[in-house]
């Protein structure tokens, strides 16, 4: 009766406040890859206690003996052996390991042969089955003890429940963190740290400081403050030699053993340092931490506010309304009994992997002083900028000015805007100089608010003028050939991929100077045409049927194109000192999204481009070597690495749009399922899932553009909030499983003849878009195709 007497709308969203979305979230989605029970090849996501872009993400921490098919990087793995419960963590990153940092870790016994300099003395396997859900992780040792993890923005709750008969020891090692099981440049190290107990022995404080890691970042100091419900029988500190610069699982140097005292301990540079809190009689043990990257206090201050009781049940519910209500209602599909629960799991799961990170540190930069919001955990923009950007513009206005603000505010007090960012500092840089690309999408699409545009400008600006000379850490490090030649020469790595990436740079920059500096659009946007001096119309494929020609073609900084053992298929490891990076020659043949009209051209015009683009889907044309990190991909398509991730839509520029429904279809269907393995590669902060989100809303947008691409959708009511307090229902008449071809399509009502729309059609102020679909393709639009703003004729 109450719905009756107010509108629609104002009722759906009542309901939409009461939903609980995040019981379909299947937190075990995508931490196994191809081998079974192995993360390696997987979606490498973490699986713990968070909350939307919190600082702590709170989770076990493992270590695999078999190093070659690790993937630590989310702490968590199915089978690996457990050496603590820690703090901070990245979900969905490759390479090398950060954080894992400000840990715990129970134990029945102390006495030899543990030792607690040596975490291979005491780490632990599992039984049972590991258990996770909205804001809970639970987990059982084989030592009896059950682990029960929870989690706000700054601070972590921990709950043991140990064997009756058993001691019952908590060790905090302040100098833990998680290994790079491979070694190399990239390891984490420990540099020095305190541990400081109360009176009581029932808190501690203190401060670890480590560097290294992914970004081979600079030394960052973390403060913590932890507090035990019931005070121990017994504590004490210890302080030992540091295996300096490793971890210590891997040092096959026999350890010597701390000592112990009952007294604070402050460790010189590269020493240990940590404690022991020790209880006899009772079962529970329970304890919340905070975390501060300014002091002690602060993070005290953290643990009291956020954590206010000892029900850890509390702190879950709450981490489940601030989900529910920040997140996953920004998108509310059909829930009932007749409803997909794969593509709700699948749908809602996604949500929750790109809003893990970047973590939201405003009020706590250590750097410098500033009014801005201080973000991190950019990690990194090279995946996200091609979609996860956009849908957070939508759905997320706030925190995503928030970070636009965040990364000018870093080049005002580092020098450049991150391309990656972690630990405090910049690093790394894969390909172009990502952020430009950010900064356009914004600014297209109209995004003003409290941002700076004039020095976000000036940032990008500093992005293309001041090359960083070889450095893979900030900027473009091959930025001089590009000044020098319009192009990345053979001689510098990732020629070929660092070309077409800044391309695209260069064209968000002319997008963002016709607003703020129209005097540069000119010359920016013939720089963007940089990736077509390296199209060489007589390089062929090689082993393919039929053969094609006009690749993207290594060239010499003496304008000498180089076919020699040149194959546009392969790219050997794909990775820093290859022609490309996560993708071969042909894939990236395919990105120039700014200018698709000269591309189409340049591979002999519509029929011959869309001959090239049906093979790259046909199976076993892949010749690249993916191993086991390939999620059993063989076409030479592949949506686990983000350079395809428009691929699959770039039929619309042929005005067939039903192939692209067909396609990314196909890829769904045969890639991403609701199960441990069902995540083709990495997530990459929740990059791989924003491609499926825009996939099941039928859309896909087209990056430093305001364009958006029709597709189809998975639901047939799907009501979204966006811009803060604006609604899009994206409708679909007569979907089905086998029906979801588009027939025609209306926007606000009014028939649609184009397969797109720009920002301001539908995105800006809400609105709909009718799909009617059937199970015949058909080419229903007969209006022009995507349009190319960067077209350019060199």
């Amino acid at each position: 009766m109450w719905c009756a007497i107010v509108t629609l709308l104002l009722c759906s969203s009542f309901v939409a406040s009461q939903a609980d979305y995040a019981k379909f979230v299947n937190p075990f989605w995508g931490t196994v890859g191809s081998i079974s029970n192995y993360t390696f090849g997987g979606g490498a996501v973490f699986v713990g206690a968070a909350v939307p872009f919190g600082v702590v993400k709170l989770t076990m921490d493992t270590f695999v003996k078999n190093t070659s098919i690790a993937a630590l990087q989310g702490g968590y793995t199915p089978n690996g052996l457990i050496t603590g419960f820690s703090m901070m963590h990245e979900s969905g990153t490759g390479g090398c390991s950060k954080y894992g940092v400000v840990s715990q870790m129970p134990l029945t016994t102390i006495e030899a042969p543990v030792n607690l300099l040596d975490n291979r003395t005491y780490w632990q396997q599992r039984v049972g089955n590991d258990e996770a859900s909205i804001g809970y992780f639970k987990t059982e040792l084989e030592s009896g003890v059950k682990t029960e993890l929870s989690a706000t923005r700054h601070a972590g709750f921990y709950q043991y429940e140990f064997p009756a008969q058993s001691k019952k020891h908590i060790l905090v090692d302040v100098s833990h963190y998680l290994p790079n099981v491979v070694g190399g440049y990239c390891t984490q190290t420990y540099r020095e740290g305190e541990i400081k107990l109360s009176e009581d022995r029932k808190s501690y404080q203190g401060h670890g400081t480590y560097a290294g890691g992914f970004n081979e970042g600079a030394p960052y100091t973390v403060y913590f403050c932890g507090e035990f419900e019931n005070v121990p029988d017994q504590a004490e500190t210890f302080a030992g030699r540091n295996q300096f610069p490793g971890f210590n699982s891997m040092n096959p140097e026999p350890l010597p053993w701390p000592t112990f005292a009952f007294e604070n301990r402050t460790t010189p540079q590269g020493s240990r340092v940590g404690a022991v809190f020790t209880w006899g009689n009772i079962t529970t043990v329970r304890s919340k931490v905070g975390i501060s990257f300014i002091s002690e206090e602060k993070a005290c201050r953290f643990k009291d506010e956020e954590i206010k009781s000892w029900s850890i049940a509390e702190t879950v519910d709450a981490a489940v309304a601030e989900w529910n209500r920040d997140v996953f209602s920004k998108i509310q599909v059909d829930t009932g009994e007749g409803a997909n629960r794969d593509h709700l799991a699948m749908l809602y799961t996604s949500l929750y992997l790109m809003h893990l990170i970047p973590s939201d540190r405003t009020g706590e930069n250590p750097l410098w002083e500033s009014e801005e919001p201080y973000w991190d955990d950019f990690y990194t923009l090279w995946d996200t900028f091609r979609n996860t950007i956009s849908l957070s513009h939508l759905i997320q206005p706030e925190a995503y000015e928030a970070q636009i603000r965040s990364l000018i505010d870093v080049w005002r007090h580092g020098g450049y805007m991150p391309d990656g960012r972690s630990g405090n500092d910049n690093g790394l840089v894969q390909g172009g100089s990502n952020s430009d690309n950010v900064l356009a999408d914004a600014y297209v699409k109209g995004l003003r608010g409290a941002i700076n545009w004039t020095d976000g400008y000036a940032a990008m600006v500093k992005n293309a003028e001041v090359p960083t000379n070889g450095s893979n850490k900030e900027g473009r490090g091959a930025g001089l050939d590009w000044l020098r030649y319009g192009y990345v020469s053979q001689e510098m790595p990732r020629s070929i991929s660092r070309t077409v990436e800044y391309s695209l740079n260069d064209f968000a920059l002319s997008q963002v100077a016709r607003g703020e500096r129209p005097a540069d659009v000119e010359k920016y946007l013939q720089r963007s045409a940089g990736w077509q001096l390296l199209w060489d119309s007589t390089t062929q494929s090689v082993n393919t049927t039929p053969v094609f020609t006009g690749f993207l073609t290594p060239r010499a900084s003496n304008g000498t194109f180089n076919q020699t053992n040149y194959n546009p298929a392969t790219c050997g490891a794909c990775s820093w000192p290859s022609l490309t990076y996560e993708g071969t020659p042909f894939e990236y043949s395919f990105t120039t999204l700014h200018d698709m009209e000269t591309l189409i051209e340049l591979m002999g015009g519509p029929e011959s481009f869309e001959q090239r683009l049906d093979y790259i889907f046909v199976p076993y044309t892949s010749q690249a070597d993916l191993g086991a990190n390939g999620a059993g991909i063989n076409t030479i398509m592949n949506i686990g690495n983000e350079p395809d991730f428009a691929t699959p839509y770039l039929y619309n520029y042929l005005n067939k749009q039903w192939k692209s429904v067909n396609q990314s279809r196909a890829q769904t269907n045969q890639y991403f399922r609701n199960t441990p393995n069902g995540m083709p590669g990495n997530s990459d902060a929740g990059a791989l899932n924003s491609w499926l989100i825009w996939q099941m809303l039928g859309l896909y947008p087209i990056v430093t553009t305001p364009v958006y691409l029709l597709e189809s959708p998975w639901f047939k009511d799907i009501n979204m909030t966006i811009n803060g307090n604006k609604t899009l229902r994206i409708l679909a008449e007569e979907l089905g499983d086998d029906s979801y071809y588009v027939q025609g399509v209306k926007v606000n009502g009014v028939q649609w003849n184009k397969n797109w729309f720009e920002h301001e059609d539908v995105m800006a102020e809400g609105g709909t878009i009718e799909f009617v679909l059937g199970g015949e393709p058909k080419v229903w639009e007969s209006g022009v195709v995507p349009p190319s703003p960067g077209h350019v004729n060199l």
